[in-house]
């Protein structure tokens, strides 16, 4: 049976990625990723939660109406970028070199300037590039410190379609390939705004020091089809896409990300602009991963120890969507090894205003890392605003084993110094292969104000729910979560009689009484023999529904 779960309050906040009108793809389709039609309806506002959803970013490019500039192999990109206008394409030969950095200046009028290849081979509107498609595209490379492309403040309207972005040699060091906005802006009017990365190729190399992909300090903006890759520095932190001094919003769609500390984050320094918080973002049908080459120990390593953390970092974000993604390998080294965290950072001491809140997390895959989710209640150095209305739904985790990844092997850790997260939903996930504990609460206070744990069909790991200083179960639930829902959860080997009864939980005691389709085989399905189909709240079956998980992740990963 299906999962039912997406019910509620319907909002426009699709994950459909770019559609760019001017030839030669105005006759290409408009979804990112192509076969994504499960991951293209509404979601919903939880009932229970009431979490507001980001704003949803149009990437379509209208026709372009304007003059067509060609430059060659050697010839002043500035120069063309200074004179275009609104409406304006500047084509690049394909295997061009330009050397940058190449500035994007303030225009008047709200039309756009495409800078693109001028190969009509380069693949249409939502497909990702990838290195193979760099054939098609001109070069355009940062020299030593410096970034390739830079906006210049109020910049916008500039959409950049197959170029490929790097370093100028392995020799370099590049803190930002490409610098959409930067830290010392202190107003918004000198926020540069609306611009799209499309179809690009950005990279380091193997071994350089690239600090960031793309500084994202920006607002309507947005990185699309796209490959960022090496994105590392030893004893540094490193992004393939970061933020923290830009309003949004923005879309992350349909991208490969290789970022050494973190994949992706928003916040990490305390803003510039007073009062701002990185807002409307959706982050959907990405791959985030970190090559095994980076992994000490593994048979591929390359020899370089470069800093690793987590997949995606929230320190200061709000109305924020994370769907139809793959996240996998994430290992203990610089921190434990958690993949995902919603934890309020006050980074610096100057700005109080930093907040996570309003974050969906739904259909996404979470595997081969060594632990799930953090989810903190505040910032535990520095005065910061509460973590509210949180809601991780339907997605499909596994293999979290310490053996292979270090850390600890916990799904979802939930901690607070003083204050609880503000409404947190999980439910209708399915988490196997957990190693120490499903759920692990720290402190010494309640650390989740209104928490609802439905519908997930789990195993039990060293400890099930585990609370510090309260062992596991009823007693945790009730010191760490009070007025706690827990019901119709499926626990598997979880002890019984410690854990909450009635309320439609069940806990079998081994994978074999669940009635996976092909547990060993890795599909986690119901069989239609499963005494436990349509056991759920709603009458749907417990977990995620991996049918649904299946079809919008399909392609998202190689």
């Amino acid at each position: 049976m299906r999962s039912t779960w997406l019910v509620g309050i319907l909002l426009a906040a699709s994950c459909s990625g770019s559609h760019d009108a001017s030839s030669p793809d105005a006759a290409a389709g408009s979804d990112a990723g192509g076969d994504m039609q499960a991951c293209s309806d509404p979601v919903a506002s939880d009932p229970d939660v009431h979490q507001v959803l980001p704003q949803t970013l149009d990437t379509t490019l209208p026709p372009m109406s304007g003059m067509t500039v060609h430059v060659a192999a050697g010839g002043d990109l500035q120069a063309a970028l200074d004179a275009a206008q609104p409406g304006d394409t500047i084509e690049i030969d394909p295997g061009a070199t330009l050397v940058g950095p190449f500035t994007l200046p303030v225009k008047s009028g709200s039309g756009w300037i495409v800078v693109r290849s001028a190969d009509d081979r380069l693949p249409p509107p939502g497909t990702r590039v990838g290195p193979a498609d760099a054939i098609h595209m001109p070069k355009i490379l940062a020299p030593d410190a410096q970034s390739a492309i830079v906006a210049a403040r109020g910049a916008h309207h500039f959409r950049l379609i197959g170029l490929e972005i790097a370093p100028v040699d392995a020799s370099a060091t590049t803190y930002e390939l490409v610098a959409f906005g930067d830290g010392t802006i202190t107003t918004l009017t000198d926020v540069p705004h609306d611009l799209v990365l499309d179809r690009v190729y950005i990279h380091g190399t193997p071994t350089s020091s690239t600090k960031r992909g793309v500084e994202l300090d920006a607002a309507s903006s947005a990185v699309v089809d796209s490959y960022i890759s090496d994105c590392h520095v030893v004893g540094q932190d490193a992004q393939a896409i970061a933020g923290f001094n830009g309003p949004g919003p923005f879309k992350i769609a349909n991208n490969t990300l290789e970022g050494a500390t973190e994949n992706v984050i928003f916040g990490g320094a305390d803003p510039a602009i007073p009062n701002l918080v990185p807002s409307d973002i959706e982050i959907t049908r990405n791959y985030f991963t970190k090559p095994l080459t980076w992994k000490a120990g593994d048979p591929s390593y390359a020899g370089t120890h470069w800093s690793i953390k987590n997949l995606l970092e929230l320190k200061n974000a709000q109305r924020v969507l994370v769907r139809c993604n793959v996240f996998e390998h994430n290992w203990a080294d610089a921190q434990v090894g958690i993949s995902i965290l919603m934890t309020p950072r006050n980074q610096d001491g100057t700005a109080p205003w930093s907040a996570v809140g309003d974050v969906t997390i739904v259909d996404n895959v979470l595997r081969d890392a060594a632990s799930g989710f953090n989810i903190a209640g505040e910032d535990d150095l520095h005065p910061s605003q509460q973590t509210q209305r949180i809601v991780i739904a339907n997605n499909l985790i596994y293999g979290l084993d310490a053996a292979v990844w270090g850390g600890n092997g916990r799904v979802w850790q939930i901690t607070t110094p003083n204050r609880p997260t503000l409404g947190l939903k999980i439910a209708h996930n399915t988490a196997l292969f957990a190693g120490n504990a499903t759920v692990a609460a720290g402190d010494t206070s309640a650390v989740a104000d209104s928490f609802i744990f439905r519908d997930n069909l789990i195993e039990h790991g060293a400890y099930g729910v585990f609370g510090s200083g309260q062992s596991e179960g009823t007693a945790a639930l009730a010191f760490y979560f009070p007025g706690y829902v827990f019901d119709h959860d499926v626990g598997i080997g979880f002890p019984s009689a410690a854990y909450p009864s009635g309320s439609g939980n069940i806990y079998p005691a081994t994978d074999a009484d669940v009635g996976f389709v092909d547990f060993a085989g890795g599909n986690y399905r119901l069989a239609p023999t499963s005494s436990l189909e349509g056991q759920a709240s709603d009458g749907s079956d417990p977990g995620a529904d991996i049918d649904r998980i299946t079809a919008s992740s399909a392609g998202v990963a190689p």
